[in-house]
This record gives C-alpha cells, sequence and structure tokens, in this order.
C-alpha cells in the first residue's frame, strides 16, 4: 500500500540526461513536495542501489541541484569513469516555508519528517532499485548542510555518511538570510539547537562525517568554531577549508567531495 494518496512521476519519453521528477501528496506537510532525482545508465537492472539526498540552500527548490549546480552530470561523469559506484540521487524541495524551512519540524508542517521519512519512501516506491537495504548519504549547501549535519545526526542510524558545504551550524542564522523571523518557525527548545549540539548527542553512532567552507564565505567563522568544538570534544570528522565564497561556482567545484562519498 503507498505511503502517498497521490504521486505524479514524469515521462519517460521526455526526460533528459538521468534525470526524472516526482510529485506526492506528503503526509508530512499536508500538501504535495516536489523531488528530482538522478538515475544512473542501466538503473533498471540494479539491486539496492545507493541512494545520496542533496539538501538545497535558502530560496531555492528542488530543481536547483541539478539546474545551478549539475548535480546530475557530476555523478554521470564519475560513474561512467569507474570513479565511482553507480548511485542515485534525490534532491528534493526544503517544502517551500517561506524563504527556507530549515528542514525542521514546524507547527504546521514537518519538514523533518517530509526529508528522512517521506522522500526515501517516495523513491522506493517508484524506483524499485532502491531498496530498504540501499546505502544513503545525506548532503546539503547553506541551510541544507544544517539540514545534513542535523538530519544525519539526530537519524544517524539511517545514513552511511554526512557531508556539508558552507553550512548553517545552528538555526539562528538563518537570520543572516530569510526575511522571517525566527519564532514564525514556531521551534521546539530541542529544534533551537546547533549542528554541535545534535552531532555530541549522537557521537556515539555518528557515520562518516565531513563539512567544507571557503575561505572567503560569510559562514567561515561559524564553520571553523564547529570544527574547533568537535576536535575538543573528540567526535572524529575532516573539515576542509577552499577558495571562495557563498556561491554556486564555489559548491561546484567541490560537488565531487559529495559524490565521492558514495565510493
Amino acid at each position: 500500500m503507498s505511503r502517498f494518496r497521490t504521486t505524479e512521476i514524469s515521462d519517460e519519453a521526455y526526460e533528459h540526461e538521468g534525470l526524472r521528477f516526482l510529485t506526492v501528496k506528503s503526509p508530512a506537510l499536508g500538501r504535495r513536495g516536489d523531488m528530482s532525482l538522478f538515475l544512473p545508465d542501466g538503473w533498471e537492472t540494479m539491486r539496492d542501489l545507493p541512494l545520496l539526498t542533496l539538501l538545497h540552500g535558502v530560496y531555492g527548490s528542488h530543481w536547483a541541484w541539478p539546474f545551478k549546480g549539475g548535480a546530475h552530470r557530476t555523478a554521470q561523469e564519475m560513474i561512467r569513469a569507474g570513479e565511482i559506484k553507480p548511485v542515485a540521487i534525490v534532491m528534493p524541495s526544503d517544502g517551500l516555508w517561506g524563504e527556507g524551512s530549515g528542514y525542521l519540524a514546524h507547527e504546521d508542517a514537518d519538514y523533518e519528517s517530509w526529508i528522512v521519512d517521506d522522500v526515501p519512501a517516495a523513491v522506493m516506491e517508484n524506483i524499485p532499485s532502491v531498496t530498504p537495504d540501499s546505502k544513503r548519504t545525506i548532503c546539503g549547501l547553506s541551510m541544507g548542510g544544517y539540514g545534513a549535519l542535523r538530519l544525519g545526526a539526530k537519524h544517524a542510524g539511517m545514513f552511511t555518511g554526512i557531508s556539508a558545504h558552507s553550512s548553517i551550524t545552528h538555526v539562528s542564522q538563518l537570520r543572516t538570510f530569510v526575511v522571517e523571523d525566527l519564532e514564525a518557525y514556531r521551534l521546539t527548545d530541542a529544534d533551537r539547537l546547533g549542528a554541535f549540539d545534535w552531532l555530541s548527542a549522537h557521537r556515539d553512532r555518528l557515520p562518516p562525517l565531513r563539512f567544507d567552507c571557503g575561505t572567503e564565505d560569510i559562514l567561515i567563522e561559524e564553520n571553523r568554531e564547529l570544527h574547533r568544538r568537535l576536535d575538543e570534544a573528540g567526535i572524529v570528522h575532516r573539515y576542509q577549508e577552499f577558495s571562495g565564497g557563498h556561491e554556486w561556482p564555489y559548491w561546484i567545484e567541490q560537488l565531487h567531495l559529495y559524490i565521492s562519498g558514495q565510493k
């Protein structure tokens, strides 16, 4: 029995470069939710195909990673070159609340459950090669980086890897980007915690963790502070800095770091 009352999926006749699009009536959102999906060549004959979830930043939607970052092209090139094994990539919207939902559970809709429950269920219902035994990793940029760090830690048993670019490291930093007041999110006290708090609370079951930030990024000091606190707490992780700012050229340049985590 389907988790979703309705599901719309793009017609194969019009799909291109391995991209497929899904819209489902989400139980978590109480309304429709969208996602872009990349499927590698020959996926129909594969079993337990790994699934990478890519979370976008503020202002964007499910199409940001493929049509601003070319994530599907990078993945396909790496697969064809033998650099990584085939992987499916799901790129969901954040639920489209305000200028960014934070991938958090709001009073009116659960944007966390949308990502960790509804999105993988929609993929598995429509793509038989992705199964409950498929390895799953979660990654994101900026607000999506916060989502990946927080959800990857809180639901650590679901994932085999966590990665993040140019991340917001505490929910309060959303104020830097969105017009909505933080009180409008109507969060619980637990949801107001920073990425470090979630990573520390679940340190004993964290999968491999990596994050990076551009040296000209407005969030560089916040990322350095997260790295310092993780080091002091003895939480294993990999942190890197590269030249660049809080912008798509940086995220595109570093995208292979995300995808190579599928090795």
